[in-house]
């Protein structure tokens, strides 16, 4: 009789998801943790950082596009781990910096086609092959490894910085996405073409049958809304808060407690939408964005800065999950990478345009004040397309 695995595949897919958002969580909010010091040693302008992770989140849109059609198609497994070792070349390099062109290429186009590769597209097509049931929680666990990649990495390399350099913080980020490419490879069985197309579902609207539908280009706008308001943010808020006055030490950890808040509200979003469906947790994310947008234009005392970056945390992950959720019922499962990717590309490339916008602003004015404003204003609008989606023709899972 042979012998039951000590953790089942599904439990191990969970595992696997849950580190490599864990590794892309604490990385992708590097730019935002070494920002001033970045600016400060080299001369550079925050628009010159604030263009590279424009192009990062553009970049990195379309490689999620192109790694949800191949998850689809060919299992994530190979996706996953290629997605990382270009992760680890990009942002490894980073610690040789010395002009702004090298955040372009390094962390602009390298890094970020492998954070689109390695990304929650994959990860989502793995975990909903593996929890048809309870898509939004199963979802919401693993997508939570962003969260808790934000509060860990980024809270250890800001007590790292106070002994060690920028430059170390990206040398150590490549090496952590090096370790885990193994660990990803002997979890996950390697999965053939014939078997990837036996997984996929029968039934579901592909991309272009979908964008015949109100409720896509819905999708589409809110979620580059939500894109808009999350990397304006994530950029910005350690410098904003240093710009008031915070010590660069509680900054940093500031940031890493957005993580805190956004596990809490990526786990409370995802089971609240198993019971109501994604609506209302949507709803409720971006209802609370306009209320700390609109403080924190009346209010920037330490106090208001922190309340507002731990409020905003609380809803920066909430969405995430709820893309699965809106694109399985909405459309079905068949083509659920290539319209997830879809819609976390146009996600990225309007946080692009947010991170740009913000430090365009600051250099323009010296302040974000006119960014609270817009940025507020098209929370609001998100909060109104929301309420005007339909509920989904095919039943919730």
């Amino acid at each position: 009789m042979p012998r039951k695995p000590f953790v089942s595949s599904a439990a191990l897919v969970l595992i696997v998801g849950f580190a490599v958002l864990f590794i892309s969580g604490g990385g992708r909010f590097a730019v935002g943790l070494t920002l001033r010091p970045i600016v400060d040693e080299l001369g550079w302008s925050r628009s010159d950082l604030g263009l590279a992770v424009a192009l990062f989140l553009v970049v990195s849109a379309g490689g999620m596009f192109v790694a949800g059609f191949l998850a689809d198609r060919a299992g994530p497994r190979l996706v996953l781990s290629g997605g990382l070792l270009v992760c680890a070349l990009g942002i490894g390099l980073m610690c040789l910096m010395t002009a702004p062109w090298h955040a372009l290429l390094l962390y602009g186009v390298v890094y970020a086609l492998g954070s689109g590769a390695a990304s929650m597209i994959p990860v989502g097509v793995m975990v909903t092959r593996a929890f048809p049931q309870r898509l939004g929680i199963a979802n919401a666990v693993v997508m939570s490894g962003m969260s808790v990649g934000q509060l860990v990495m980024i809270a250890a390399l800001a007590a790292a910085m106070l002994t060690m350099t920028w430059r170390s913080v990206y040398l150590m980020l490549g090496l952590a996405n090096l370790v885990l490419v193994p660990i990803l490879i002997l979890a996950i069985p390697k999965t053939t073409a014939a078997e990837s197309k036996a997984a996929r579902p029968d039934e579901g609207l592909n991309l272009r049958e979908a964008a015949r539908t109100r409720q896509f280009w819905l999708l589409l706008v809110i979620y580059a809304i939500c894109g808009f308001d999350d990397f304006f943010v994530s950029t910005h808020v350690v410098a904003f808060a240093q710009d008031r006055g915070v010590d660069a030490f509680l900054a940093g950890n500031l940031l890493a407690l957005m993580g805190l808040t956004g596990l809490i509200g990526i786990v409370a979003g995802g089971a609240f939408s198993d019971r109501v469906g994604p609506i209302w947790p949507t709803v409720l994310a971006f209802g609370a964005r306009v209320v700390v947008f609109a403080l924190i234009l009346i209010d920037q005392s330490a106090l208001s800065v922190a309340v507002f970056a731990l409020v905003f945390g609380a809803t920066f992950m909430v969405t995430a999950p709820l893309t699965v959720v809106f694109v399985k019922q909405s459309f079905g499962s068949r083509h659920l990478g290539a319209l997830t990717g879809m819609i976390t590309m146009v996600h990225q490339v309007f946080g692009g345009l947010g991170a740009y916008f913000g430090a365009a602003v600051f250099d323009a004015t010296g302040t974000y004040n006119t960014a609270f404003v817009v940025i507020g204003a098209v929370s609001l609008l998100a909060v109104v397309l929301t309420l005007m989606l339909k509920r989904p023709a095919l039943a919730p899972v």
